[in-house]
């Protein structure tokens, strides 16, 4: 484990994979730390350096006070890089990892080369969807959105394993602040705008369960970007890398070779 100091945050971060290949850096959802990424890393090409973080409130990282800014969260993952001295990633977010994606290919694209934009848009939801759910984890805590945040989640099928268990957990045991400052952040996010000048290779990835961010939602941001690709994943709700990680494996895989980071 490690924890770069990045003035008003310490981020949590891991290293894997040869620590001289070309970098794939993961950005977690909101409500995840870095272990989301387990089950997909194992099945990627030898010969890449992967980085992955917990953003700041999640995880092992420090949670400053909230409410937090997508600018702090978008600052967080450029100032890791920098701490790390990485350049042209291939950078994988997810869900408010896939915002973070979005914002930091704009402010630095000699970071950024190539981008996995995943189960994300441009804007996600509606600021009063936001508050309602920040008073409720103010009021009562993570555990009263727990259900309901699986369903999003998670496909029936899945529901039903036991494996449903670790990841109802993982969210109930992030930081309620930071869960909270995160949610913020998206409320006060809309890059179509931005995201629509990016010219750089993108991959789109939706699951066609997912009651976060609906594929129709996920291709519409993706379009944004010319020449961008779009790969939907069947039988999986927001978390497709947890719940048919060889297909996402393959998708990625796939993306890696055709931008020449493999």
């Amino acid at each position: 484990m490690h924890i770069a100091e990045l003035d008003d945050v310490r981020l949590h971060y891991r290293i894997d994979g040869d620590p001289d290949g070309a970098p794939v850096v993961f950005s977690n959802s909101l409500g995840t730390d870095l272990r989301l990424w387990d089950a997909v890393l194992p099945l990627l090409p030898e010969g890449l350096k992967f980085i992955r973080y917990d953003k700041r409130g999640h995880g092992l990282s420090s949670a400053p006070p909230a409410p937090y800014t997508m600018g702090a969260l978008v600052r967080d993952a450029e100032r890791l890089l920098d701490h790390l001295g990485v350049r042209d990633c291939v950078f994988v977010g997810l869900s408010i990892g896939g915002m973070i994606a979005q914002g930091l290919a704009v402010k630095r694209l000699d970071l950024v080369r190539a981008l996995v934009l995943s189960n994300t848009a441009a804007k996600i939801g509606t600021p009063a969807m936001w508050e309602e759910r920040i008073a409720a984890i103010h009021a009562d805590g993570i555990e009263s959105l727990a259900d309901a945040v699986m369903e999003r989640w998670f496909s029936a099928a899945f529901r039903k394993t036991p494996e449903l268990e670790l990841w109802r957990n993982m969210l109930v045991r992030q930081p309620a602040a930071g869960y909270a400052g995160c949610s913020a952040a998206i409320s006060g996010t809309d890059f179509f705008t931005p995201t629509s000048g990016l010219r750089l290779p993108t991959l789109g990835i939706a699951g066609d369960q997912d009651g976060s961010t609906p594929p129709d939602l996920v291709r519409e941001t993706v379009e944004l970007i010319p020449g961008s690709q779009f790969h939907l994943i069947r039988g999986a709700g927001h978390l497709p890398c947890v719940e048919n990680p060889e297909d996402y494996a393959r998708a990625l895989t796939r993306f890696l070779t055709e931008t020449g980071h493999v």
